[in-house]
Parts: structure tokens; sequence; C-alpha cells
């Protein structure tokens, strides 16, 4: 299997989806972190490779190439594909710079969840995407951006639990630990958001 490289989240989003068909990764796989979209296509061509984690809009490019799209994490489990994180020291230093950043990307969810046009726009430009393609990363992501900022907590322990057991850290691990909503919480009181 390519994969960009370890630990990522698609190396991650890989390893729970062949868990969920029943493999597991680490004694049935050989994984090789390979980089570039192009490195692992040109790995999957020379045949170095039997399976590729790829990520839209080299999903569809393989599509129209006649390569088969296994699964989509997306449809198999919810799971928060990016988050952000910072040092405890800059949470302690600059909490106001934290809420303004969390502001922001609920604000920027929102914008591209409710803006096609001008979402699929700015990939094509900053992305130097292809128009297809585009659309079509738009239409298979776009429900990966929620309005709201929040962490589906089912998908929050899914990523914890993989970390744990890639960490090889034998206790439970709660997400209390390790994440700190109150950030999130006073941005969505800010714009408005009523929690679900």
């Amino acid at each position: 299997m390519g994969i960009s490289s370890f630990g990522a989240t698609p190396d991650v989003a890989a390893r729970m989806m062949l868990k969920q068909a029943g493999i597991d990764a680490d004694k049935e796989i050989k994984t090789l972190a390979l980089g570039s979209d192009a490195a692992r296509l040109a790995a999957l061509r020379q045949r170095i490779v039997d399976v590729v984690v790829i990520s839209p809009p080299a999903d569809t490019q393989m599509e129209k190439q006649g390569y088969r799209i296994l699964a989509r994490a997306y449809e198999l489990f919810n799971f928060p594909y990016l988050g952000l994180g910072t040092h405890t020291r800059k949470v302690k230093e600059r909490p106001e710079e934290i809420r303004r950043t969390i502001k922001a990307t609920i604000l920027a969810n929102r914008f591209i969840r409710d803006q096609r046009e001008e979402a699929v726009r700015t990939l094509i430009s900053w992305g130097k995407v292809e128009q297809e393609y585009a659309y079509a990363s738009y239409d298979a992501l776009r429900n990966l951006f929620n309005a709201d900022g929040d962490v589906p907590e089912d998908g929050l322990r899914l990523v914890i639990e993989q970390a744990r057991r890639s960490a090889k850290v034998t206790r439970e691990v709660l997400p209390g630990e390790v994440v700190d909503l109150s950030f999130l919480r006073d941005a969505q009181a800010e714009l408005g958001i009523k929690r679900r």
C-alpha cells in the first residue's frame, strides 16, 4: 500500500478502513511512504504497490484512467479528517488568537459549504486543479466541511484509539485528556451557534 507519509491522516484513515474490512494493516499489509500523489500513482502504474491512498482530485483523475476506487473513508465512518492543534504554551499565552482562528475556520467552512461556485473557483486558481476535477473534489468533500466546527465524538474516539494503538499506549485515553473544546464552544457562542 502506498501512502504519503506514516502517521498522516490518510495513513490513519486507510488503516481504519482496512480494519473495518477485517484486515490488520500492521500484520497483513506492507506499507510504503512514497510522498506526493504523483509518486504514489507512478508506483501503482509500475506495480511497486497494489493500492494507494489518495485524496481528491487525484481519485477522480485515477477513475478516468481506468483505476477503481475501493473505498472512501467518509462513506464508511464518521472521522474528523482535519483538526487544529497547538502547544499548551500557546493556549495559555494567546487564547484570543486561538478563539479567532477557530471562529475564522468555522466561517470558512460555512463559506465553502454554501458557495460552491466560489469555492471551486478558488480550488482551480489556488490549487491549480482542472475545472472538472475541482467540481468532483468539491462535490465529494463538501460535507466534510461542517457548518458549526463541531467534532463528532464517535470520530474523535476513533482517532484517539488509532493514535493510542500506534503509540503503543496500553491504557484507555479519554477525549478530555487530549482535546480542549472550550475554545470551539466560545467561538460557536460568538457566532450564535447552538450545540447539537
